[in-house]
């Protein structure tokens, strides 16, 4: 097999490889909104719980991270393009699953079969990037592999509830399956670009014999709180904002699902314009993050106070999207120095782990508080959380220094 080298890589080739992986990134993220977009949509058709849906979407994110470490191993022995193919495969199963679910045990299986599909992106898409891309356009890449996971967030909500109003929420999922397969398509025509090599551990690598090592290191759990709870409040909004938004203020479905796509695209453009806040104060990453998850947990409590009518809400909803966004890239520059040389792969699966148990355990937690009627205090509680992870970022922070 031809030996891939980033020193010779044409800005052509370059940009061909991260649109590829990127559009694959967008379509886990677009993943993620495809069962709780529906929530309104299977309340009314078969009676369910928010308790019940919300486990829908813990066992979607318990599948993927306990799927994320094993798909690591899948890359390193097959490369990551098979290991990609599969992945797109299984989303679209899980999709056309959903559009014939007549049961909850029906969409149980779909939300099994997305969590497969959705735990190979990491390891798969941060592979082909280092492998094929030159180096001094990692950080472009990296850059436009963040932002377009936003943008697959925010088209979903568009997506769906364009398709279910024209036809039904069945008819969305068969379109949607048509899209992962229409992507699977492209990334097969283009696989050249793809094509990555298999890692050859050898026997007597000192990082293969203590491969666990970095678990010892208390600033990695941090890290990894950090995303367990910044991920929970995320979830609060993806699993139940439309929802909340139909109940307080009584807005149409159609509504509530915008402004939802309006968060998500503002936190893509906060994600732009926080690239250039991460390059100016690089040192202080801790700092930037701690006052962007501050000022929007001050927001997301805001909407849930309910002293606001419908509209300032959503338009409150969305500049939390935006405050959130603006911290990402200096999340990622926290994150990086707290890494320890040669363990970069196995911290980063680690901490992307806390991101997965958030998605899972927020659902469950929250869902009891929306089958009561709690709808603020969803939000507010949601909120609360976040300012935990403010008081972990800059732990993160004082450790990084000391070390």
């Amino acid at each position: 097999m031809t030996t891939i080298t980033q020193t010779d890589a044409s800005w052509r080739d370059d940009a061909i490889v991260i649109g590829l992986v990127s559009l694959a990134h967008a379509s886990s993220h677009f993943s993620h909104l495809l069962l709780p977009l529906m929530f309104p949509k299977f309340i009314e058709t078969f009676g369910f719980s928010y308790s019940e849906l919300g486990l829908l979407m813990s066992v979607f994110f318990v599948v993927s991270g306990v799927g994320q470490a094993s798909a690591g191993f899948l890359v390193d022995r097959l490369g990551a393009k098979p290991v990609l193919y599969g992945a797109l495969a299984f989303l679209a199963l899980a999709c056309l699953t959903a559009s014939l679910a007549q049961s909850y045990a029906g969409l149980m299986l779909s939300a099994t079969l997305f969590g497969l599909g959705n735990c190979s992106f990491h390891p798969v898409d941060f592979t082909i990037l280092n492998q094929r891309v030159s180096l001094p356009r990692l950080g472009y890449a990296f850059s436009a592999h963040g932002l377009t996971g936003n943008l697959g967030w925010a088209v979903a909500p568009v997506f769906m509830v364009g398709i279910s109003s024209m036809f039904d929420w069945r008819a969305a999922y068969v379109a949607a399956a048509c899209v992962f397969l229409g992507i699977l398509v492209l990334l097969a025509w283009n696989s050249a670009a793809i094509e990555t090599h298999a890692v050859d551990r050898k026997v007597n690598d000192p990082l293969a014999a203590h491969s666990l090592a970095f678990l010892q290191i208390p600033v990695v759990w941090w890290c990894f709180a950090f995303f367990f709870l910044s991920t929970m409040t995320l979830a609060v909004v993806q699993t139940f904002s439309v929802s909340i938004l139909q109940a307080m203020h009584h807005v149409s479905f159609e509504s509530a699902t915008l402004t939802l796509t309006a968060y998500m695209l503002c936190a893509a453009a906060g994600m732009f314009l926080g690239g250039f806040v991460a390059s100016r104060w690089p040192v202080h990453s801790d700092r930037v993050v701690a006052t962007c998850m501050s000022v929007a947990a001050i927001f997301m409590a805001l909407c849930g106070s309910g002293w606001f009518g419908g509209t300032a809400t959503m338009v409150i909803l969305a500049a939390t999207g935006l405050s959130i966004g603006v911290g990402g890239p200096s999340r990622d520059m926290m994150i990086k120095k707290a890494t320890p040389k040669g363990a970069t792969g196995r911290v980063y699966g680690m901490v992307y782990s806390g991101l997965d148990v958030g998605f899972a355990i927020s659902p469950l937690v929250f869902g009891v508080f929306m089958d009561r009627g709690w709808y603020g205090l969803t939000l507010v509680c949601g909120a609360g959380v976040l300012l935990l992870s403010v008081l972990v970022a800059l732990g993160v922070g004082k450790r990084t220094q000391v070390a």
